[in-house]
């Protein structure tokens, strides 16, 4: 089953500034990314039909027969039964959206007008789709809930062995080989808790499912996780933190407020860093929209900060309700940053600096080398292009 995940073109730049930098199916929601989802559905690798730039890190392959699956489609049991029905040359649909093709033909971009094929409608209820950056919040409850069943599916929970830890709801959490827990307080009696592989809770951690905590990543002493969090692998975590998925590689460690947000990868909040997520008349937060070029309703009474990969906060930095921050953004100095902080920004606050492209990436591979990872030319070539890209939102 050879299975490809393409980027709606309309909908990557409704999940700007995050899709600046991966597909849409990168995107992180829930335990997993969507990408990662599907892998564990069928069994298999998928590739991915996105913009020309990501194709170098993010590769496509093509087959004699393939299954073309909209990136910002999340799987779901019902939705899984349409796809292996499916016969070449039908597809699901929902609305205007292009959910699942089933085709030999081979695309080069992909979109509701795919061309002749048999629709079959999929009802809305069925149907979890992720079309803007907020929604990455607002669904994460339902899609940590769907992946904690699949991922504990048929194995066991590796026992938590400190006599201090104090937990509630403890058939609901699940801990995989080499966690470390120490005098901290788990109640996963409203929602599951998974807790990855060679994670390390500290001392006097409290923390309320539902939550997913990814591979190596550190919950530091005293923090408290509130409702509904997501936090990718190798991440620091500290301070409160409320309905907010931060995708991985990314530090939070200190004290400060973090609620109905998203943070990208490879990111730097630095200590008492806080943001607003709810307006002083209680009124919907409007965030700024890549594809209307001005702010727009998310329709959310509580609505934080949107931060894209590689960005850095300084101490005491304040987000006001609904700040969205571009592509390696380096934000410090006193005051309330504006809500829209364009990629390579330097300084924002009461300033038009942009960043110097090869200090950033040079950074990058500072970071990333602390991490142990590689930042590969296919990175470097990313956010050359991000750069090149985001010009116009940096006046």
């Amino acid at each position: 089953m050879n299975i490809i995940l393409f980027d709606n073109p309309k909908t990557r730049v409704k999940l700007l500034p995050f899709t600046f930098v991966r597909p849409i199916a990168d995107i992180r929601v829930g335990i997993f990314k969507i990408f990662e989802k599907w892998e564990r559905a069928f069994d298999t690798k998928v590739s991915f039909l996105t913009d020309d730039y990501l194709q170098g890190k993010f590769p496509l392959r093509h087959g004699s027969d393939q299954y073309y699956i909209n990136g910002s489609l999340c799987p779901n049991p019902s939705m899984l039964n349409r796809i292996k029905e499916l016969k070449e040359g039908q597809g699901l649909v929902c609305g205007e959206d292009l959910l699942v093709l089933h085709t030999s033909h081979q695309f080069e971009t992909l979109d509701s007008e795919a061309g002749d094929f048999e629709r079959i409608e999929v009802p809305q209820e069925e149907v979890v789709l992720i079309k803007h950056p907020w929604e990455i919040f607002t669904q994460n409850r339902g899609q940590i809930m769907q992946d904690f069943e699949v991922v504990t599916r048929g194995r066991h929970s590796h026992h938590i062995e400190d006599p201090h830890t104090v937990v509630y709801g403890r058939a609901n959490i699940f801990v995989e080989e080499g966690v470390e827990v120490r005098a901290a307080i788990l109640n996963a009696q409203k929602g599951p808790i998974y807790i990855g592989k060679n994670a390390v809770i500290e001392e006097g951690v409290i923390i309320q499912g539902t939550c997913a905590i990814g591979e190596g990543t550190r919950i530091n002493m005293g923090a408290k996780i509130r409702e509904d969090c997501s936090f990718g692998p190798h991440c620091k975590v500290g301070g409160e933190i409320n309905n907010s998925v931060i995708f991985g590689y990314s530090n939070k460690a200190h004290d400060g407020y973090l609620g109905n947000s998203v943070v990208g990868e490879w990111c730097n909040l630095g200590a008492d860093t806080n943001n607003s997520n709810l307006k002083n008349n209680y009124g919907p937060v409007r965030v700024w929209s890549y594809a209307d070029r001005n702010y727009v309703s998310t329709g959310q009474q509580f609505c934080g900060m949107m931060m894209a990969d590689y960005c850095k906060a300084g101490i005491n930095t304040m987000f006001n309700t609904g700040t969205v921050v571009g592509v390696s953004a380096h934000i410090f100095g006193g005051g309330f940053p504006p809500k829209h902080i364009p990629s390579f920004a330097w300084g924002a606050i009461e300033s038009n600096d942009v960043a110097e492209l090869d200090k950033m990436i040079e950074i990058a591979e500072r970071v990333f080398a602390r991490r142990k990872a590689e930042f590969t030319i296919h990175d470097r070539q990313i956010l050359e292009k991000v750069f090149e890209l985001s010009k116009f939102d940096r006046r």
